[in-house]
């Protein structure tokens, strides 16, 4: 069986600039290393890593916003050459319309795919439900709360129905209680909608009392270190981090991860005692003009 979504040997690089004694030179920077891995469909597939190991770059690339500097993505066995609608995604900053009601926002994807407004609107007032925003309908973003928002985000993202839901930490910016309410709510709506859903996040316990699977990053350049198995029975609590697998598994995870975040600040204080090294630009100034 065909896997709806793999990755062969990606990766990615970019052009920057690195300072190197009094200078800014170019260089490349590499965010992604020959990563492979697959994704079945309608698997929740949850990504977590230390923070610059390219996985906001993982997901632009399924995304189409960028290509590979080599390997490939595939989606249902054929090469993604750029955005399509068959893709959703959800940001961390709600990214709404402010000019556009809550339905309006919802609608969005469906007036852009040509459907007519009667019906567009009808489906948008569905998914304003599922999401459990019935009564809200009206309302501009400025009258929501953040948790609101992203529900709106996230009906907007189910609303044209893509085959694939991409989300890069969306809950990040909420405060604890909203983010659990909401992961919660995003569990029921994968179950009932059976998408194929990729969720970046930094937090372990989101990721385990969200993910079928949990794929873990190695720090820069980004790689897929391992892939750990979440047991269904966790699916089926009520109360998700009460389960006796729950700590299990968080630790599973937390055992692999936690060299990878050493590794990653480690680097990160080399970099800065670099650019703390050089000297001021305008002492560099003024030695020019000696």
């Amino acid at each position: 069986m065909t896997p709806k979504i793999e990755f062969e040997k990606v990766s990615k690089t970019f052009n920057v600039k690195e300072r190197s004694k009094a200078a800014l030179k170019p260089a490349r920077f590499t965010a992604l290393s020959e990563m492979s891995f697959q994704v079945s469909a309608g698997e929740f597939l949850v990504i977590v890593g230390p923070s610059g190991c390219g996985k906001s770059t993982l997901l632009d690339l399924l995304a189409g916003l960028t290509k590979p500097c080599s390997g490939r993505i595939l989606l249902d066995g054929k090469p993604i050459g750029g955005p399509a609608m068959d893709r959703g995604i959800v940001f961390q900053q709600y990214a709404l319309f402010p000019w556009r009601t809550a339905l309006e926002n919802v609608a969005f994807g469906l007036e852009v795919k040509g459907v007519p407004e009667k019906e567009r609107r009808e489906v948008a007032q569905r998914f304003l439900s599922l999401v459990g925003l019935d009564g809200f309908e009206h309302r501009h973003p400025h009258e929501l709360s953040g948790g609101m928002k992203q529900r709106v985000a996230i009906a907007r993202s189910l609303a044209y129905d893509p085959e694939v839901l991409m989300m890069d930490e969306p809950f990040a910016a909420l405060d604890a209680q909203t983010r659990e309410t909401l992961q919660t709510e995003l569990v029921r709506i994968w179950q009932a909608s059976k998408k194929t859903i990729i969720f970046i996040t930094h937090g372990i316990d989101e990721a385990v009392a969200l993910g079928q699977r949990v794929a873990i990053m190695t720090s820069g350049p980004g790689r897929i270190k391992t892939v750990v198995e979440v047991p269904e029975a966790l699916r089926q609590s009520d109360d998700v981090r009460s389960h006796p697998d729950f700590a299990a598994v968080r630790h599973e995870i937390w055992s692999v991860l936690r060299d990878e975040v050493k590794r990653a600040q480690e680097q990160e204080r080399r970099n800065q005692l670099g650019r703390s090294s050089a000297p001021p630009a305008s002492l560099r100034g003024a030695t020019a003009h000696v």
